[in-house]
């Protein structure tokens, strides 16, 4: 098929989504502006999910990306269930009182969040009792153990991402008298998804990671050009470290089949993430749970089989790596991405392409051909095409949709190739996975004179 832009631009937008921080919001002028995000679907149904809120009873908003894996049911219960676990981490004890009382008594619950979501975003209703059943558990216990310290960010962080871990692992079990309940929770906890959450309070950004999506700085350099600050690890067969902790958990006896082909077991490629109970459970609770669980899952042949080599589980875990970082005034947005994004750009490329959209400047780089001939004509292309962006500038209105535009249709020389985008959007489904992978992004912006004015205060 050959796409007119117009139809390239609505498969493009469908998904976008935008949020302006009101100037004010009663509480304390924020860090942070607004946000764009965007998701380009490779696999049908997407595997990926995005989220953002407001943490209400506390400063901070949460923003978070997940990539789904073995299907989309894990993905979509980390998406609606880990920030409520990381509000509730954050909460001072007075405050968990006060829900778990109106809980008790039947009276409305003080709202912990303010969800930002796009209508494509949606929250699996069956499950809410079940999901608000094992919060409100986790919060009792919270209660108990008050220690009367306020809670460190990074440490709350960590503790609801394993414990909403453990829970997914409980839920299936457990199981579910109504047998669309018990199918959803086994789905859940036999699929996985890695995570990249940020929390964003004043100056403070914590970067939670689980897995291989990533988080990245965008910096305005003084001569006005842009770099890019890493703010995660991959989890995976790339990082010596994470290949180095897989193996002081394990014997020695299993180090040669620890990792095989770049990948955990030989099977998975991230080293971390939530799910994915097949790394996680001994065999018999495996075979324990499949038995007893729901005809569907008996056909389903990924649960049915055992990974090789697997003598001493948990091979997996979904403790995120937490990395702090004070913003500054040359910080001026953060971008977060499943690895769909990362696969086919460098963060470099991505801090310039998302700084010169958010400024409006093109920094004119003297045209790099990379080692190929180029003829004067095509020379002569090349800059007319680059006048033509810029009088053109910016048809996106959305930051995330405009990387996601270059992610899929560059060339080689950088510049956005409305034929080969045009050709990616119209390979059929069972090949766009071929090409590509699902693309989720998040761009956060910073308002740089609020970021100055905290610093001032320090």
């Amino acid at each position: 098929f050959y796409l007119t832009p117009p139809q390239v631009n609505s498969i493009l937008k469908a998904n976008e989504y935008s949020f302006k921080v009101p100037e004010f919001d009663g509480k304390n002028v924020s860090s942070v502006l607004g946000f764009d995000s965007n998701q380009l679907p490779a696999n049908a149904p997407i595997e990926d999910r995005r989220s953002a809120a407001t943490c209400l009873q506390t400063r901070g908003m949460l923003l978070g990306v997940f990539d789904g894996h073995a299907g989309c049911a894990c993905a979509q219960a980390v998406s609606e269930r880990l920030f409520y676990y990381i509000a509730v981490s954050l909460l001072p004890h007075e405050t968990l009182l006060e829900i778990e009382n109106a809980v008790e008594s039947g009276r409305a619950l003080l709202p912990i969040l303010q969800w930002h979501k796009h209508p494509n975003d949606y929250f699996s209703k069956e499950a809410s009792k079940l999901y608000f059943n094992s919060l409100r558990t986790y919060w009792q216990e919270l209660i108990d153990l008050n220690s009367g310290e306020t809670t460190d960010v990074k440490e709350a962080l960590i503790n609801a991402f394993k414990r909403l871990d453990n829970d997914i692992s409980l839920e299936a079990q457990v199981g579910d008298p109504n047998s669309f309940l018990n199918y959803l929770v086994l789905r859940v906890a036999f699929s996985g998804a890695t995570a990249c959450v940020a929390h964003v309070d004043g100056v403070d950004l914590h970067i939670a990671n689980t897995g291989d999506s990533r988080a990245m700085l965008g910096v305005q350099e003084e001569d006005g050009s842009w770099s890019a600050v890493n703010l995660s690890y991959d989890h995976n067969a790339q990082n010596e470290h994470e290949v180095e902790r897989v193996k002081m958990e394990h014997p020695k006896s299993e180090e040669k089949s620890l990792v095989k082909q770049d990948r955990l077991l030989g099977l998975l490629m991230p080293f971390r993430a939530f799910g994915d109970v097949k790394f996680k459970w001994s065999i018999e609770l495996q075979k324990r749970v499949v038995e007893s669980g729901p005809d569907q899952l008996n056909d389903n042949e990924y649960t049915k089989f055992i990974p090789p080599n697997y003598h001493t589980p948990p091979y997996l875990t979904a403790e995120p790596e937490v990395i702090h970082h004070k913003l500054r005034p040359q910080d001026k947005f953060l971008v977060l991405a499943t690895d769909g994004l990362w696969e086919t750009m460098h963060r470099q490329d991505v801090a310039r392409i998302v700084g010169e959209y958010l400024t409006g400047v093109h920094h004119q780089q003297p045209i790099a051909v990379g080692g190929y001939k180029v003829t004067l004509g095509q020379m002569h292309g090349l800059l007319t095409e680059r006048r033509a962006r810029i009088s053109s500038v910016f048809e996106d209105q959305n930051a995330a949709t405009h990387l996601i535009r270059h992610a899929v249709g560059n060339n080689e020389f950088g510049t956005v190739d409305h034929e080969r985008l045009s050709k990616m959007l119209s390979l059929p489904e069972e090949l766009a996975r071929m090409y590509r992978d699902d693309i989720t992004i998040i761009v956060v912006q910073f308002n740089s004179h609020v970021i100055g004015a905290y610093q001032n205060e320090e």
